[in-house]
């Protein structure tokens, strides 16, 4: 069984990815990995990861992150992160991550930034 409790749900044209528990190397690393693919595979191009109950991300899990950003650009479409915990936050900052990522404090600003509020008033 898995460390990671992953739930899908939409947003307009965004799929918002919800995370809680541990991104590690293992099967919670598959379990993203196969959760990423599965979206892309459907078609879906815009997708937010809510980083909000995740507890603990090792570098195996952050290479995961930027492995599902690659993929989903290379088809196409925009992958963001919400939520992110300070740690995770200092976690990206060290890394570098940060220049990779679309990062934001809260899912009402990521979700605006896809575009998907001025289509919607549209």
């Amino acid at each position: 069984m898995s460390e990671l409790n992953i739930s899908q749900r939409q947003s307009g044209s965004v799929t918002i990815v919800d995370l809680a528990g541990k991104i590690a190397l293992g099967e919670s690393n598959r379990a993203l990995h196969d959760a990423i693919r599965g979206l892309t595979a459907d078609g879906k191009k815009n997708i937010l990861l809510n980083l909000v109950g995740v507890t603990l991300i090792d570098s195996s899990g952050l290479g995961e992150l930027v492995a599902s950003y690659a993929s989903v650009e290379r088809n196409g479409g925009s992958l963001k992160l919400a939520n992110l915990s300070d740690r995770f936050v200092e976690l990206i900052t060290i890394t570098k991550l940060y220049t990779v990522f679309d990062v934001f404090d809260n899912e009402a600003d990521a979700l605006a930034s896809f575009g998907t509020a001025s289509e919607a008033a549209a």
